[in-house]
């Protein structure tokens, strides 16, 4: 990857570009920070390009989080012109989130890239099927969310999102819901809890990758700086555009094909797994 030709350097780029179109586009739309859809591109596009393969999902990882910082940053704003973020769920159920990417962070620093990819697809076919057989309520009850639910789904959607580079509004989102927070509350307020997510996992990998002292080509730790470049400007237009929309259509539908697409990537990480 160091010595690319002028050719495959614009076709780093152009892949990089349609990559980013869509993982702005349902960041913004459901609340997550796009990982579920860049951790796989940047997976194989790394791969492609001769990457150290011990090292080439924390990468993708790594550089997954740094995009989802500004990206969310943006979509929260725009949930908040619609007054669809509660800042106090996030402030009081953020900081269990926080301690589980730390914990998370390091369990995914100390592993191959082969257990690495087995635990992203089995957590993705969890989450396609979640998305798959969700039904929504017709009524929403708010329900009182205690201390101790606060520690375990914090704990618990920190410690799963940061060996997978995720915002962790895919889990977030329906526990929010559960306790009676409207759909658009829920994306919004995830979407919040992403940032949370993505400044401290991005931070992480950064560090572990530092200490570690990897050679990665164009990359800091496992964050690699030509990708964050290309990436924010395009994620951020369009995170804003999906949060406009996400309040236009029938959700359910798109939540149905968003399962399918996982189930799709799944598959591919599995298949991937068993040819390491």
């Amino acid at each position: 990857m160091d010595a690319l030709t002028q050719t495959e350097i614009l076709i780093f780029v152009g892949l990089m570009v349609l990559t980013a179109i869509p993982v702005g586009f349902f960041a913004g739309l459901f609340g997550i920070g796009g990982g579920l859809i860049s951790v796989p591109f940047l997976y194989y596009l790394f791969s492609s390009f001769g990457v150290d393969q011990a090292y080439t999902m924390h990468l993708a990882v790594g550089t997954s989080f740094s995009i989802i910082i500004p990206t969310s940053i943006v979509s929260v704003m725009t949930h908040h012109k619609f007054k669809a973020v509660d800042f106090n769920i996030v402030k009081s159920y953020g900081g269990f989130v926080v301690t589980g990417v730390v914990f998370g962070t390091i369990f995914a620093a100390n592993l191959n890239t082969k257990p690495l990819v087995l635990f992203f697809s089995i957590v993705v076919f969890i989450l396609a099927f979640y998305l798959l057989y969700l039904k929504e309520k017709e009524v929403n009850i708010k329900l009182t969310m205690k201390l101790s639910s606060k520690i375990f789904f914090g704990f618990l959607s920190g410690f799963i999102s940061a060996p997978m580079g995720i915002g962790g509004a895919v889990m977030n989102v329906p526990v929010l819901k559960f306790f009676g927070y409207s759909i658009k509350n829920a994306i919004g307020s995830a979407a919040a809890i992403g940032f949370l997510i993505a400044l401290f996992g991005a931070t992480g990998f950064l560090v572990s990758g530092s200490y570690l002292a990897v050679d990665l080509p164009f990359s800091i730790g496992f964050i690699n700086i030509p990708v964050f470049l290309i990436f924010i400007p395009i994620t951020t237009f369009m995170a804003r555009i999906g949060a406009r929309t996400v309040h236009k259509i029938d959700k359910q539908k798109i939540s149905k094909y968003f399962g399918f697409f996982l189930i799709i990537i799944g598959s591919k990480f599995l298949f991937e797994y068993f040819k390491l």
